[in-house]
């Protein structure tokens, strides 16, 4: 590829809907090294994600002030770590690419992820547990109990609706899966009929014939999610964390999406990163999405973020911007 082929694009991917903090937009040209057999897939993921580059070029001048990033450390050529080293010595900034799109976009871009990004980020988080686990866990029984407490009223007047809307439970109790992929039983509001699986497990939709008018409002508020703060009392999940799915849907899932179960090295939590930043879901498509921003939450996870995330989750319960 040469310099009158680089592609330019600028414009902010459409599936970044609502975030923490917003992308910024780099015009430089980022200098990529990947397997040759890869090269053409890594081409296509920046493409996409309209990043302008140029990959595998070693006619460089002058280095100084340039951003070069490899992907697959370890299958790249002898030549390849070669110019890495001599870029780096003449004052270029070289990283990995996956660390670079991190910063970048503001989340993983699993079309990319590969075993050493995995296995390096597998040994962070190990060291950020033994840090921190306990104090994210006396935090979260402590928010449990004082958004039980707040929210006392509201679970009663959301259990008499439902009992006074359909006939039924209560409350719907489902498997999920969560840390170290054990599965363990959610608690929810029911906000479908009573038979609504009566055909077999599939996803709700934005205009599910099956949810109730009173499950429109608790799905759209988030209300329905509450009971699972007796989850996260019992262990099974914390208050911030990647969603837990079902065995059924995460067979599918990881057919099509990299690495998915590395979702499960955390507890799963009652709301998460892609809940404030992805608003909808409903497809392996929405699913892949919001995997990146889990993803992003696995490797940069802090109790400063999981404040941030709390506080945009109150925002759309109050504004009501849930499904």
């Amino acid at each position: 590829m040469s310099e009158t082929s680089l592609v330019f694009r600028l414009t902010t991917p459409s599936f970044y809907q609502e975030g923490l903090r917003e992308p910024q937009t780099l015009p430089s040209v980022l200098y990529v090294y990947a397997p040759e057999k890869e090269a053409s897939h890594v081409t296509d993921v920046l493409n996409r994600n309209g990043i302008p580059h140029l990959i595998n070029q070693y006619n460089i001048g002058d280095c100084a002030g340039k951003t070069f990033c490899f992907y697959r450390r370890s299958a790249l050529s002898c030549k390849q770590r070669v110019f890495l080293t001599d870029a780096a010595n003449a004052g270029g900034q070289v990283e990995a690419l996956l660390e670079h799109l991190d910063e970048r976009l503001k989340f993983v871009e699993v079309e990319l992820l590969h075993d050493d990004y995995l296995l390096e980020n597998n040994l962070l988080q190990q060291k950020l547990q033994q840090q921190s686990h306990w104090l994210k866990r006396l935090l979260d029984i402590i928010m449990a109990l004082g958004l039980l407490a707040l929210t006392l009223p509201i679970w009663l007047l959301t259990a008499l609706a439902i009992k006074l809307e359909s006939p039924g439970a209560v409350f719907f109790r489902q498997q999920r899966t969560g840390l170290f992929n054990r599965e363990f039983e959610i608690i929810k509001f029911r906000s479908m009929r009573q038979d609504a699986e009566k055909d077999g497990a599939r996803w709700a939709t934005r205009n599910d014939s099956r949810i109730t008018k009173v499950g429109q409002f608790i799905r759209r508020t988030r209300i329905d999610e509450l009971p699972q703060l007796l989850n996260v009392l019992k262990g099974d999940m914390s208050l911030i964390g990647p969603r837990p799915e079902r065995e059924v849907f995460i067979h599918e899932l990881e057919k099509h999406i990299p690495f998915y179960r590395f979702r499960h090295m955390v507890k799963p939590g009652v709301t998460g990163l892609a809940q404030v930043r992805y608003t909808y879901g409903a497809s392996v498509e929405d699913a892949m999405h919001k995997h990146r921003h889990d993803m992003y939450y696995l490797k940069h996870q802090s109790l400063w973020m999981d404040v941030k995330i709390l506080l945009k989750t109150i925002q759309i319960v109050v504004t009501g911007q849930g499904v």
